[in-house]
């Protein structure tokens, strides 16, 4: 299910895919129908002390000014360019199960996400950053997540694609995910913990993107995500460097 899924992992590899789909002036300008699969191998939720292998479905949809993905949700550009697309929607933003977390937490269940982000490019150099005001769910609060990369193509075929996050998290946020209430702690044993916002977390990945022919795509990424500041200090936090990769397979219409 999605929701078990960490948002960094979940980024990640929607950034991935999504800066590999758009990394010709071509497909940066043209309507596009890009739909697949992935397998990801990811915390159960950030910080947790065990990890999953799960499906994921993979889409990039662009007709016109509207759009429906993995990464951005559904929506439309305000802006479609060249080289800056400014858009706004509805995404999905993640929680974790209650057989991941420790016993006594319980679940927070995801929700959805009003979203507005932009895609650039400067040369060789991408950036995405994005903002997610929690809408409904356990969560609350927002999130503003901030991508840098740089494809690279070693062939006509193969697209490397090197890059680095950040997202940083307000309290309201950072308490309904990494907080623990006096009836949690009661229930869990754990401390009493009501962490306050700032950078949540940073993290590198490399991507391989392999175009098998015109139309069908391979792709991998492996990614490691470090929590910082008070997310980092929570009581259900075992571990707070942790490893993600993914194994992607997409089609273009």
């Amino acid at each position: 299910m999605i929701h078990a899924l960490t948002p960094v992992a979940l980024l990640c590899v929607l950034t991935a895919v999504s800066l590999a789909t758009k990394a010709s002036a071509q497909d940066r300008a043209s309507d596009r129908t890009v739909v697949g699969g992935a397998v990801i191998y990811a915390p159960a939720y950030q910080g947790a002390e065990d990890y999953r292998v799960l499906p994921f479905p993979v889409i990039d949809l662009k007709y016109g000014r509207f759009f429906a993905g993995s990464r951005r949700g559904i929506g439309a550009n305000l802006v479609d360019g060249d080289t800056v697309d400014v858009g706004a929607g509805v995404t999905f933003v993640p929680g974790y199960r209650r057989r991941d977390a420790p016993t006594g937490v319980g679940r927070v269940s995801g929700g959805a996400g009003a979203r507005i982000s932009a895609d650039m490019k400067a040369g060789m150099v991408m950036a995405s950053l994005g903002a997610t005001k929690v809408l409904s769910g356990d969560l609350d609060g927002a999130l503003i997540d901030a991508t840098l990369a740089m494809p690279l193509r070693p062939s006509d075929r193969l697209t490397l694609i090197p890059s680095v996050s950040t997202t940083w998290a307000d309290g309201a946020y950072t308490r309904s995910y990494f907080g623990i209430s006096a009836s949690q702690a009661a229930a869990s044993g754990l401390p009493a913990y009501r962490p306050g916002g700032g950078i949540k977390d940073v993290s590198a990945s490399l991507t391989a993107s392999y175009r098998l022919t015109d139309r069908v795509s391979l792709g991998a990424t492996g990614s490691v995500t470090k929590l910082t500041g008070d997310a980092r200090k929570s009581p259900i936090v075992f571990d707070p460097t942790q490893p993600s990769a993914v194994l992607s397979v997409s089609y273009r219409f």
